[in-house]
């Protein structure tokens, strides 16, 4: 290692340990050793320290632990007449500077329970942890980039982060360089800044890159699975974030002491060094996949070269267009002031629909407005909209239709300057005015959605053409026909069943981020992240048949109630690892399947009261299981198998099958409500068809109750069945 960066990054951490140091014996007089320290909505305490050093630091007191580990971690600045090989102590060092960047922000939560405001966001919850965990286990968002610094220009900064989210690169920001901070660049720009557009302003200060590194910490512990403890443990856990976690640092601008020991932290979770300033490199691979720090780099090369020296693999989507086009624009919104024209909504009619036909009645690449274009309207116009999509292949089936209609509104989100919402005829759609500017047209989101089909559909379909309308009475016309056929593909799924198919699906694109998870997709059991059900399996077999989704032979019936086969439980214990020998689709007591920790819900007994309770990911208070969501993930994800837990997608209340073999529906005591928000009608439905009209109204929720003695009195006064069966365990 460079002796440079290493004396460097050791005077840094000497730096950072002795502030936090100063910082910590402030906070034990201002406010005394019992205060709590509590980050918002997690369960994983300072996780940076929680991962390496197994300590849960719950209140001030709790730190001074942490800060003796640090300080025990510092090693003797080198000196100018001595060489010495200093790999080992400046990653010593760079990871005490992380324990007490950690304790410097836990300090802000001490003090202001909302330390952060203005673009700045603080903490992740673990909420948004587990609703960006999707993305990195499906591979929307290949990685994440932890931006420290600022660029010389806001136009650089816009062109950074652009050429970041053109490659579905998460991108976390923090402290500044020579007076720039390219988060408040950004900001100065005019560029929108939130998760959904994979652009995250952490804090102005070094210190809040922590919480990029608490970030991927908290990957390993939720995703993986992986328990804090001793060394090996922490070993386990910054060779899963090498292994599995994308991430690299890029250090914009001046590298004083403090950032050069930040990233000495970095490099010893694997993440690589990228900067645009002359400092010393450190080529040879070891603790890094491969070149551990990479200096003098331009910015226009910036984000690629960090993917090659990450070991990344992105291809760009290149769509004749005149914006950029990428996953990172999907949260884009396009705001009244920025607005060119705007479709649907609750102004007008829209609808899109796809629908497939002959080889021979389909003309590649035609792409047709029927109606006025942008050209042709003012400013804020308000139009209807139908997009008809037609497409045709030879393995083309008519389950697909509604499978790849659903990618519309991804194939339509993703052009910048470009928002859209809904799907079939609830949609709205709204061309911002820098887009217009740019030369986007209406015609133009026919040449996204044919590129994007053919790209991400080759298995399945050779030809697309589209029509855009643009003008009534065409677009009321076809509404009444659209509508008809979304019923009839309704109507169909509807009578589809477990018992009518032969073939299940599994799903393993989580097995990136926990090995030995494996997700079994049934017709009446969709994937636990509610993103894939048993249609899209059986067209993602179809388009990648060596892919993470393969067919599952049911074969023998073993025990049709619990939902166990013979050739399902022969692949579940080949696909896990050998570590799962038996699996039951109905039931989370007996041999229930695993999860990840991209869940859309949880699942749990409720001792005492002969029910469940169902929370879901966005709720951040208690529940009567006297556990808050993220708490309860712990015992869940990470491919566990633990009786009386479950992660489930939402939707799967409604079916036939969900927990049939412990009695159904009937069993929900308690649901937060925002799920009951979400399920609506359809769960009074559901309740009337088992023939219990009443019973959505007899489930509790944070609003009754979050006490599991209060619930039990509240279920006795409204007489819910639950009481009437038996303890599930």
């Amino acid at each position: 290692m460079s002796k440079i960066i290493a004396a460097a990054a050791i005077r840094g951490a000497h730096t950072i340990v002795a502030r936090a140091e100063e910082q910590l014996a402030a906070a034990l007089q201002d406010l005394g050793p019992d205060a709590p320290v509590k980050l918002p909505d997690t369960a994983y305490h300072l996780p940076v320290i929680l991962a390496m050093l197994g300590l849960k630091v719950r209140k001030v007191g709790d730190m001074q632990e942490a800060l003796q580990q640090a300080k025990a971690l510092l090693k003797p600045v080198p000196t100018d007449n001595l060489w010495l090989p200093y790999l080992g102590d400046a990653l010593d060092c760079g990871m005490a500077a992380l324990f007490a960047q950690e304790i410097a922000e836990g300090l802000k939560y001490a003090r202001d329970p909302n330390p952060y405001d203005g673009i700045w966001l603080g903490a992740t919850s673990d909420a948004i942890l587990r609703e960006q965990g999707i993305k990195l286990v499906d591979g929307r968002m290949p990685g994440f980039a932890a931006c420290v610094g600022g660029l010389p220009t806001t136009e650089a900064a816009v062109k950074l982060a652009r050429d970041l989210q053109e490659r579905s690169i998460l991108v976390f920001m923090a402290s500044h360089s020579n007076g720039f901070c390219m988060a408040e660049q950004l900001a100065q720009a005019g560029v929108d800044m939130t998760w959904d557009s994979y652009l995250v302003p952490y804090g102005r200060e070094t210190s809040a890159i922590i919480w990029a590194l608490g970030f991927a910490a908290r990957a390993a512990m939720t995703f993986g699975g992986l328990q804090p403890g001793g060394l090996k443990e922490a070993r386990d856990i910054l060779l899963y974030n090498k292994q599995r976690v994308n991430a690299f640092v890029l250090a914009l601008g001046e590298v004083d002491d403090e950032k050069y020991a930040t990233a000495a932290g970095a490099i010893n979770f694997g993440f690589p060094v990228i900067a645009d300033t002359d400092i010393p490199q450190i080529l040879p691979t070891g603790v890094c996949t491969y070149e551990h720090v990479v200096s003098n780099v331009v910015h226009d090369e910036m984000a690629q070269r960090a993917i090659e020296v990450r070991g990344l693999k992105i291809k760009i989507q290149k769509i004749d267009i005149p914006v950029r086009y990428g996953t990172a624009f999907e949260g884009e919104r396009v705001r009244k002031d920025d607005l060119a024209v705007e479709f649907g909504g609750k102004y007008t009619t829209a609808f899109e629909y796809l629908n497939m036909r002959k080889l021979e009645e389909v003309e590649d690449g035609r792409i047709e407005v029927i109606g006025p274009e942008i050209g042709e309207v003012g400013d804020r116009a308000q139009l209807p909209l139908a997009i008809r999509v037609e497409v045709a292949g030879r393995k083309m089936q008519k389950d697909f239709e509604s499978i790849l209609e659903r990618y519309i509104h991804t194939f339509l989100s993703m052009p910048m300057g470009v928002m859209h919402l809904g799907q079939r005829d609830v949609i709205w759609l709204r061309i911002s005015k820098q887009a217009k500017a740019a030369g986007f047209q209406f015609r133009h989101l026919g040449v996204a959605l044919r590129s994007m089909l053919l790209n991400e559909f080759p298995s399945i379909v050779d030809k697309v053409q589209v029509r855009i309308y643009t003008r009534n009475p065409e677009v009321e016309d076809m509404a009444a026909q659209a509508r008809a056929a979304y019923d009839d593909r309704d109507r169909r799924m509807g009578e589809m069943t477990d018992e009518s198919v032969d073939i299940f699906y599994s799903c393993q694109l989580c097995q990136s981020y926990a090995p030995n998870h494996v997700c079994i997709i049934t017709p009446e059991r969709l994937g636990l992240c509610g993103a894939y059900n048993w249609l899209d399996g059986k067209a993602a077999y179809e388009i990648n048949p060596t892919g993470g989704n393969q067919p599952v032979l049911k074969g023998e019936t073993m025990d049709a109630v619990k939902g166990k086969w013979k050739g399902v439980d022969d692949f579940v214990y080949a696909k896990s690892n050998r570590t799962l020998e038996h699996f039951s689709a109905y039931s989370m007591i007996e041999d229930p399947m695993t999860s990840c920790g991209c869940f859309e819900a949880i699942a749990c007994v409720l001792p005492g009261t002969g029910g469940i309770m169902i929370v879901d990911r966005e709720f951040q208070g208690m529940t009567p299981a006297g556990m808050t969501f993220s708490n309860l993930a712990e015992v869940t994800g990470g491919g566990q198998q633990t009786p009386g837990f479950i992660g489930i997608g939402t939707l799967y209340i409604l079916s036939k099958k969900f927990i049939s073999a412990d009695g159904g529906l009937k069993r929900v005591v308690w649901m937060t409500t925002n799920l009951k928000n979400r399920l609506g009608d359809k769960l009074q439905e559901r309740c009337e068809a088992i023939g219990m009209p009443d019973l959505a109204g007899k489930i509790a929720d944070e609003t009754v109750t979050d006490d599991l003695g209060a619930l039990a009195e509240y279920l006795a006064q409204v007489g819910h069945p639950a009481l009437e069966m038996e303890e599930m365990i």
